[in-house]
Parts: structure tokens; C-alpha cells; sequence
């Protein structure tokens, strides 16, 4: 015999002491999925035998049943069960968490029972108890389905048990995680046929509109929302071509509210007819009574919802919450159906609906129909594709994964709504995306990214971001991404040098990385500049509602300009640069997000010029000069000429400092005088650009640069293969040249942009800096043998830890972004950075 039983469901085991409960349970299920009311009293009192520690057992049994079934997971209750009360406690917690209640009865002979009871060392139980426990299963066990268990199996003997073969954890009906689309999901018909095969056309499918047939072509699957009926003129042509989809398999669909009404008419029931239904009805009535009877098969058999592609989609006809996501219980058949409701009616006469995914923060996405709206509206992750085409409207699908959505207009208006839609102005991913919550960000965090599976954030450094973030970041809406930090090579072999393109090349080729792009670094300060087409998609796709096209921040969140209309104006010669060379056309966006280096370096770094390089350079060579002007006067001793010689090199090194740090600096009279050097297009509307490597970068960067007005320049580059000599010593030499004039040095990454070695996610870039700009870092004198043998042994294990976790949050938060996920989800990746930043790190690094 077999025991089949939902993969997810609570099962409650029931029989007197003795009935072997205990013994079968530990021989078919895991000692994790087994709640026992005997170790529950264990660990509340040391002794599983202590009956006045009972109640307080009990609730911790409860607790703890509760929190696995609202993980998914399937739970064993180990205890008698035998009083209705019992089990109702436990059909309770099962409808709460909306799984399925299974009993497994241990109907043991009495006498079996109190045999085995006398042969028990570690307790005794009388008889009597024993004989009570019997008598009281016997006067339920016929109303165990009249309390909610759904299946019931009883096992009358010691044989019944043993006869058992196998306990087979079926799948739920909605279990469709093995299925991984791609899916084309079609919004509600409403017996719009026509559109119907256009749209099936459109999505590139063959339609036979005569015989009610669609050939799916591209191994794609369809996916029906439901309310395939009423108000439309062609209900049963929409029902012939559905069932014969779902029927050959290229199809599936889940029920809608309209779908029910009319099965319950078509099984005899008295339901209204109305919205809608007397259309459908009076269609029905030209068709052959064994077409009703099929179609009252297929609609009987519609399942609620389903679960696809791993868990990460799901499907209902008016949406589901997370934690019915899976489950199978009535409630989560009419949320399915009808959505959540208050009650109450409107002034149309039609429900008060709550609207359920204001809250949803489920990692699924969800995928809907049942509310008519103008356009589709992605929210929280989850989308309305009912577009309303028996409204006049248009009839919409999704295609999963791509997230492209594709429509064909209604012919006509073929009936009037109750209600009117939602203006198209309506934005509520943006009107619920005003602010973050503060909830989400206090406390220790982890973050799961597509590159580094889990981030944690400690909690003291969520404070020092949440300061940072809350005092002086721009808008928030703004904050889709933030550049990670980067880490410096392992410390120089030569004796004169920290840093040397020889121990980049080095780290690479031991990651096995063939090619590497060594870029120049620029003297400038890192800026991410978000630029828009016009003010209309600032406001439209990040949700701003200022008067700008754009913005230009530091990589800590900080508005690089103090002038608003300053930045504007920049911004805008970068807009007209674009729009003149058909950027928007060529990436087919309204909108772009550069990574780049704005020049001067000066233009951001006043503060820290002059309170830190500028009063150090003054102040060490004022007091030089005078040292040496008391040296010179002084009695020309051995000591003293000694002393003497020593100062001259330290001046030097001091007047080195001095033009180590002006070099990075110009006048900055206008606009005219800033430059931007961007290196990577990160994103555009509905894409990112991690996928090309460094080379493509910066080639598709260079048609955008140069020419009279355009601040942007390129940045020189160079492609090295590791394994060719003379490519790497090109490379060398032309980093002694940059920095042997003065320039800060080169970036070197490999050439993909995202790169994984064998122990993972590999340093995205590694910065070489010049000798000279390593003075402004480590001070004027940091090139004494002394000093720089000290230096030498700086540890990079923290700082290339952080570069790796940051490189993988800001790609995630782009991402998220880009795929139109909730700000809060992208806020996540950009605090957990910020947080990130105030890690105890050497800022010198």
C-alpha cells in the first residue's frame, strides 16, 4: 500500500499511546519534519513525562508547526490527537497558512495498544488512559472530513502498518516550478476574439482562426489569465481555441471570477445574468451540447494559480500575496478569483477592492488580470495586464522572461465599464516609491546578489549610511547605482616603487585571465551622470518631479554641482550632444546612466585642497626654507652638512608634493572648463551593458566625444594579452610614461566586465598609481627608504574584499533598476553599499 499525501501539507498523526505513531512516523518522514508533543515537553520541563508541562508543550508545538508551514515546509504533528479539540487546533493553523490537512490514523486494536505499553522502560502509562484514548478515536473517526481533513488514511493493524510501501509526497496541482517558459501570458479575453488572434499573431504565433487552432512557435508556452468570457461577441470561439491549446499542451490557464459564474450556470446552479453572463449565455445557446459539456470539464478543472519557472513566477487571475503563493486552500482560490475586498460597495455598485500588492515584497513575480487599467503597470513585482479590450481598450501580453510587453487595439467598444479606469497618470510604483522605510534599512542586512550569493551589512555601519544617506544624498529616486571602490595592486617588488603595472598583470594571469584593459586614470573625481531626453522622462520613468533632465553625484550619493542651474546647463550640453549624434535612437532609450571622471579635480575636492594638500604644501615648504636658511649660516660641521644635505632632499620631495597636487587642478571660469571622461555606459531603458566588454565601452563611448561644445572626452586605453611579452611591457612603458609626466596612472581590468575564476567573482579593477600622485596620498617624504619599506607591508585583504562586495551590489542594484523592481529593492543594493563604505578600511588604499 501507498500513502499519497500533498508535498506541502500538515499532517496530523492520531491514535492512543501505543498505536505506534511515534515508530511509523520515524520511519517515513525526516527527524526534522516531525513535531512531537513528547519532545516539546522535554525541552519545556527536562521530562517528556511531565504532564503539568503539558499545556506550555502544546504551545510550543504550535509555534513551531506554525513557522515551518509558513516556510512551505511539510510538518508531522507526533501526539495523540484523539480529542476533537486537538485536531481543531491543528486544521486551524493548516487553513492559516492555507496547506492542506492530512490524517494518518493509527486505529490500533485497544489490547495492541496496552501490550505495548507494558513493554516500555521510559514511561508507564495506566490502562485506563490507554482505554479513554481508544474510545475517544473511535467516536471521531467519522467526522474527521467534517473537520477539514482533506485525507484521511487509516491503518487498522500492525499489518496495515507494515503493508505500508511508500509515503509519495505529490506535487500540488499548481506546482509548475519544473516549467521554465518562456511564457507568453495573455490579459483577460472577455470573448474578444478577434484581438485575440491578432495579438496571438503579433507574438509571432500561427493562428487557423476557422478552426479555433494556434500553432506556438519558439518552444514558447501560452499562459490565460482567465475571464476568457462575457461581454465579448465571440465567447465560445475564445473558449475552442483555449482548450485546444491547454489540451495539446502549449497552453495553460487559470480561472477567472467570469469563468466560475459560468460554470456554476452550466452545472445548474442559480446564478444572476448578469455583467456580461446573458451575452456569453445567449452565444452558448447556437453551440452543441457537447461542446457544453466539454467546456464544463475544462473549466472544472482549472486550478487556481500556478508556481513557474522555480518559484520565481507566478500566475492568478487577480493576483496572489506571497505567503499564499503555492499553497492550496479555498481562501487562496477566491483571493485568485476576486482579489482582496472590504466588504463594502461603490457608487458603481462594484466592490471596494483593496489593492493587495501595495505590500507585496515576495521575490516572485507576480502576474495578473481582473482590474482594467489603461496601460500595464509594473508594481512592487508584480503587473496588471488587463487591459481592458471588451472596454475599448487593448488586449495585452507579457512575454516572461523578457518583460517585454505586446498589445493589439479593441475594434471596437463592445460594452461600456461599470467603473472607469484609472487615469493613465496614475503611477503607484512611484506614488509608493516616495521615500525608503527606514524599517527596512536599520539593522544588520543581508543582501543576495546574482554575483555574490549573500552581503551581509553589519548593523553599526547601516547607522553611518542611514546619516549619510538622510543628510546629504540628492533625491533618492536618483540613486540607482553606485560605483564600488577599487583596489590597489599587491605592493611593488622594486625597490623605488608601492605600485607597478607588474603585480596587476601578475594577479590576472594567476586568475587565469588572458586579456586586460588598461585604462588611463584620469584627474578627476568619479561621477555617475544620469542624462534624460527631456524633463517628461525624468518624471515619467524615475519618478521626479522637478524641472531638470538629469543629474550628476559623486559616488557617495552627493550632488556633484552646488549650483542647481549649473548642473542643468552641463547636463544639457551633454543632451544635445547625444541627441545630435542619435544616441537615443542607436540604444533605442530615452535615457542614459554613464559611469565617468569629471575634470577638474579641483572642481569637487576644494575643501580637501585646501585644507589638507594645499596647507600641508605650504606649511612644509615655508618651514624647509626656513631649516635650511638656519643650516647654511651655521659652522660647516660634518654633522651639520649631513643635516643639511637631508633637508635639501626633503624640500625637493616637499616641492614634489606641491606639483604633484596642482597638476590636478585648473582655473575653472565657466562651464567651457569642465570635462567628462565617461569609461562605461552602464544602463539604458530596459537594459544594462555588463554583458560587453571594456573595449566596446569605450569604442561606443568615442562616437559620442569630441567636436566644439561637447565636454565629454575619451580616455586612452589599451587592450593586453597576458601571454604575449611585448604586449605587457607596451603596457608597462606606457604607464611609466603617463605617470612619468605627472598623470595619476591606469586602471586595469580584465577585459569582460564581469569576470569569475575558479574561487569566484574575480577584482573587477585594480588601480596602478604613479609614484608622484602616491606623494599626495602618503605625504611629501613617502619615498625615504625608510618610510617606503614601512609601507610596503599595508595588507589589501579588507579593501579587495569590500571592491568585490560593492562591485556585486552596484550591478545588482542596476539591475533591479532597469528591470523595473521596486525602489526599495534598489535602495537595498545602494544602502548595503553606502553602509559598506564605512567599513575600517586605510582610505589611502
Amino acid at each position: 500500500m501507498k500513502i499519497k499525501i500533498p508535498e506541502l501539507s500538515l499532517v496530523v498523526m492520531i491514535g492512543a499511546s501505543g498505536s505506534g505513531k511515534s515508530t511509523f512516523a520515524g520511519k517515513w518522514f525526516r527527524s526534522t519534519e516531525i513535531v512531537s508533543s513528547d519532545t516539546c515537553r522535554a525541552i519545556i520541563s527536562n521530562d517528556e513525562n511531565s504532564l503539568d508541562a503539558s499545556d506550555d508543550a502544546f504551545d510550543l508545538l504550535h509555534y513551531i508547526v506554525k513557522k515551518r508551514l509558513k516556510r512551505g515546509l511539510l510538518t508531522i504533528v507526533d501526539a495523540t490527537n484523539v480529542r476533537p479539540e486537538d485536531r481543531a487546533r491543528l486544521v486551524q493553523l493548516a487553513r492559516e497558512c492555507h496547506v492542506i490537512p492530512v490524517a494518518i490514523v493509527m486505529n490500533m486494536p485497544e489490547q495492541v495498544c496496552v501490550n505495548r505499553n507494558k513493554d516500555r522502560t521510559d514511561r508507564s502509562i495506566p490502562s485506563h488512559a490507554i482505554v479513554n484514548h481508544v474510545r475517544q478515536l473511535k467516536r471521531g473517526l467519522g467526522k474527521l472530513r467534517m473537520q477539514g481533513f482533506r485525507k484521511v488514511f487509516e491503518l487498522r493493524s500492525p499489518e496495515d502498518a507494515d503493508a505500508v510501501e511508500a509515503i509519495v509526497r505529490e506535487p500540488l496541482w499548481n506546482n509548475r516550478k519544473d516549467e521554465h517558459g518562456p511564457f507568453d501570458i495573455i490579459g483577460d479575453v472577455h470573448g474578444c476574439y478577434e484581438e485575440l488572434c491578432a495579438l496571438l499573431t503579433v507574438l509571432g504565433h500561427t493562428v487557423d482562426a476557422a478552426a479555433h487552432k494556434v500553432s506556438v512557435t519558439n518552444g514558447r508556452k501560452l499562459v490565460f489569465l482567465g475571464d476568457l468570457n462575457d461581454r465579448g461577441p465571440a465567447t465560445p470561439a475564445v473558449y475552442k481555441l483555449v482548450m485546444s491549446a491547454v489540451k495539446e499542451g502549449t497552453a495553460l490557464c487559470v480561472p477567472g471570477n467570469h469563468d466560475m459564474k459560468l460554470l456554476k450556470y452550466l452545472n445548474g446552479k442559480d446564478v444572476q445574468l448578469v455583467h456580461g453572463l446573458e451575452v456569453t449565455v445567449a452565444q452558448l445557446e447556437q453551440e452543441e451540447d457537447a461542446f457544453k459539456e466539454e467546456l464544463k470539464t475544462f473549466l472544472d478543472g482549472l486550478i487556481s494559480h500556478y508556481v513557474l519557472d522555480g518559484g520565481k513566477l507566478v500566475v492568478a487571475h487577480a493576483g496572489l500575496k506571497e505567503e499564499m503563493q503555492g499553497r492550496g486552500s479555498s481562501t487562496v482560490r477566491d483571493f485568485c478569483l476576486y482579489g482582496e475586498t472590504t466588504g463594502e460597495t461603490d457608487e458603481f455598485g462594484l466592490p471596494v477592492r483593496y489593492n493587495w500588492a501595495i505590500k507585496y515584497k515576495g521575490d516572485a513575480m507576480v502576474v495578473y488580470g481582473h482590474t482594467p487599467v489603461p496601460e500595464p503597470q509594473w508594481f512592487n513585482n508584480t503587473i496588471d495586464i488587463d487591459t481592458g479590450c471588451v472596454f475599448g481598450g487593448k488586449l495585452t501580453a507579457l512575454r516572461y522572461p523578457e518583460k517585454e510587453l505586446l498589445s493589439v487595439p479593441a475594434n471596437k467598444t463592445y460594452c461600456q465599464p461599470s467603473r472607469p479606469f484609472l487615469p493613465d497618470t496614475v503611477n503607484l510604483q512611484q506614488e509608493y516609491d516616495e521615500l525608503p522605510d527606514i524599517e527596512e534599512l536599520l539593522g544588520k542586512q543581508q543582501i543576495r546578489t546574482r554575483l555574490i550569493n549573500n552581503i551581509t551589512v553589519r548593523e553599526g555601519n547601516t547607522a553611518a549610511a542611514l546619516e549619510l544617506m538622510s543628510r546629504f544624498s540628492l533625491h533618492p529616486k536618483w540613486l540607482i547605482y553606485l560605483p564600488p571602490t577599487m583596489s590597489p595592486s599587491e605592493t611593488s617588488q622594486l625597490p623605488q616603487y608601492l605600485e607597478h603595472p607588474a603585480e596587476a598583470f601578475g594577479h590576472y594571469r594567476h586568475n587565469e585571465v588572458q586579456k586586460v584593459i588598461c585604462e588611463e586614470k584620469h584627474m578627476g573625481s568619479r561621477a555617475i551622470v544620469i542624462v534624460c531626453k527631456d524633463s517628461t522622462v525624468v518624471k515619467e520613468r524615475f519618478g521626479i518631479t522637478e524641472d531638470s533632465i538629469g543629474t550628476c553625484y559623486t559616488r557617495t550619493g552627493r550632488a556633484f554641482f552646488n549650483d542647481k542651474t549649473q548642473e542643468q546647463a552641463f547636463l544639457g550640453m551633454i543632451r544635445d550632444v547625444l541627441s545630435t549624434c542619435g544616441f537615443w535612437e542607436e540604444f533605442d532609450t530615452d535615457w542614459v546612466c554613464f559611469d565617468s571622471e569629471l575634470m577638474p579635480w579641483n572642481a569637487k575636492a576644494q575643501t580637501l585642497l585646501r585644507q589638507q594638500y594645499a596647507a600641508t604644501g605650504a606649511a612644509s615648504t615655508n618651514a624647509m626654507r626656513e631649516a635650511l636658511a638656519a643650516l647654511t649660516v651655521t659652522n660647516a660641521t660634518e654633522e651639520v652638512s649631513t643635516l643639511l644635505k637631508n633637508y635639501k632632499e626633503r624640500e625637493e620631495m616637499c616641492r614634489q608634493f606641491t606639483d604633484a597636487y596642482r597638476q590636478y587642478c585648473w582655473e575653472v571660469k565657466g562651464l567651457e572648463d569642465y570635462k567628462l571622461a565617461p569609461f562605461h555606459i552602464l544602463a539604458t531603458e530596459g537594459k544594462t551593458y555588463f554583458d560587453k566588454d571594456h573595449r566596446w565601452h569605450m569604442e561606443q563611448i568615442a562616437n559620442y566625444c569630441g567636436g566644439e561644445g561637447n565636454p565629454m572626452i575619451t580616455t586612452a586605453f589599451r587592450v593586453v594579452d597576458l601571454e604575449d611579452e611585448n604586449s605587457v611591457n607596451e603596457a608597462t612603458a606606457w604607464w611609466e610614461e603617463l605617470t612619468g609626466r605627472g598623470g595619476e596612472g591606469m586602471v586595469v581590468k580584465p577585459l569582460s566586465f564581469i569576470e569569475k575564476g575558479k574561487r569566484g567573482l574575480i577584482q573587477p579593477a585594480i588601480k596602478i598609481r604613479g609614484r608622484e600622485y602616491l606623494r599626495i596620498i602618503y605625504g611629501p617624504e613617502y619615498t625615504l627608504p625608510a618610510n617606503l619599506e614601512r609601507l610596503k607591508k599595508r595588507g589589501l585583504s579588507a579593501k579587495r574584499s569590500l571592491a568585490l562586495k560593492e562591485f556585486a551590489l552596484g550591478i545588482e542594484a542596476l539591475e533591479r533598476f532597469v528591470a523595473k523592481d521596486p525602489l526599495r529593492k534598489v535602495h537595498q543594493c545602494v544602502f548595503g553599499l553606502l553602509a559598506l563604505e564605512s567599513e575600517p578600511v586605510d582610505p589611502r588604499l
